[in-house]
């Protein structure tokens, strides 16, 4: 239980920096300077939950990176899905993706899908114990 509850701080806090990061370079492609970036608390167990693919992480470690990234991929879009649905239903929901060409039902992006192949590999590396998934 202490392992699950420490990857979930750490998959909270790469999801929180990876978004400030990532929405600080959207503010520099809108050739805002100031690089602001942003997100919800909202967002911290919603990142946090991302300790829940450990056992997917086990059970794909031997195959390539490129298809662990694609299924972790498929499997954040949706908890994105899921997790924005319910904010939704009571107005909270942080994010909202309607203008986006790619968008799915407002709440997921599909043009997304290589940062989300990306975050998982990194929460894949950041929960990993020590000698228990091998490197490829």
């Amino acid at each position: 239980m202490r392992k699950l509850f420490q990857n979930f701080i750490k998959c909270g806090i790469l999801g929180w920096c990876l978004e400030i990061s990532f929405t600080a370079l959207n503010a520099l492609r809108r050739r805002d300077y100031t690089l602001r970036g942003v997100t919800s608390l909202w967002m911290f167990p919603i990142y946090g939950a991302g300790c829940l693919l450990t056992p997917f992480f086990r059970l794909f470690h031997r195959l390539h990176w490129t298809v662990r990234g694609s299924i972790y991929a498929a499997l954040i879009f949706a908890a994105e899905y899921v997790s924005g649905s319910l904010l939704w239903k009571k107005d909270l929901c942080p994010w909202d993706y309607e203008k986006a060409r790619w968008n799915v039902s407002r709440l997921i992006r599909l043009d997304y899908f290589p940062c989300w192949a990306a975050t998982g590999l990194l929460m894949e590396r950041a929960t990993r114990d020590a000698g228990r998934v091998p490197r490829h």
